[in-house]
């Protein structure tokens, strides 16, 4: 099934934006198309694409673009078997990456729940509360990070500018360089009309280095949302 197929199957209106999108860039729709199929052409057998097709657009699948409240930015989906499922930080019924992990143990730290923990570090329950968990890359080959970085772009580019420029009080969670590079897709009045937070990101070899923990990004969200009348995101899953 090609890219466009898997679009028009999004349950959601975001359907139409990501399918506008994707036509509007023939050229770059057609090479990603090609190197998508290339890729299980050539690596068949030996290692897989990840995360499985019917999840590459699952973060656009939770809610309308109209009940968007945050955006958080990831890199690329993990790349080790079953765990990458479509949204970005997120996993299926594994072990917690570490990641995540300092993801989880902030938000304790935050809002003030540390004897309780996280049972499983699927994020569809953000999602379903107006969170888009939107890897800028949205496949990857097995065990190589990155693999698939350069043919995403275009879309996922054109995502976050398409948000900026339709949607207004948008909350962003920037965590790291890469994500904070989203930034500089926008004009100064798409930024003056949304909200941007930015910390290291949560990964081991950057948290501990400082700039991660105690960052309060997910209390400071439920405040802004709460002065723009809306309701806070329930981080618990």
């Amino acid at each position: 099934m090609s890219l466009l197929e898997q679009i028009q199957k999004i349950p959601t209106d975001w359907k139409i934006i990501l399918e506008r999108i994707y036509l509007e860039n023939p050229e770059k729709s057609k090479e990603l198309e090609k190197f998508l199929e290339k890729q299980h052409q050539d690596f068949e057998g030996l290692c897989e694409i990840y995360p499985p097709p019917e999840e590459i657009f699952s973060a656009f699948s939770q809610f309308n673009f109209e009940d968007l409240k945050v955006v958080i930015i990831g890199q690329d989906p993990y790349h080790g078997p079953h765990q990458a499922n479509g949204l970005c930080f997120s996993v299926k019924n594994i072990k917690i990456p570490p990641s995540l992990r300092n993801i989880f143990s902030e938000i304790k730290e935050d809002i003030g729940l540390t004897d309780i923990n996280f049972p499983h570090g699927n994020l569809e329950n953000w999602a379903s509360q107006g969170v888009l968990l939107l890897n800028t890359t949205l496949t990857v080959r097995q065990a190589k990070p990155n693999s698939h970085s350069v043919v995403w772009k275009y879309l996922t580019d054109a995502i976050v500018k398409y948000i900026a420029e339709n949607n207004q009080e948008i909350i962003f969670l920037l965590w790291g360089n890469h994500a904070k590079m989203c930034k500089k897709l926008l004009t100064p009045n798409q930024i003056k009309k949304n909200y941007f937070l930015e910390a290291h990101h949560p990964s081991p070899l950057s948290a501990n280095r400082g700039g991660w923990f105690g960052n309060k990004h997910f209390s400071k969200t439920n405040q802004i949302l709460k002065t723009l009348e809306k309701e806070p995101i329930k981080w618990m899953l």
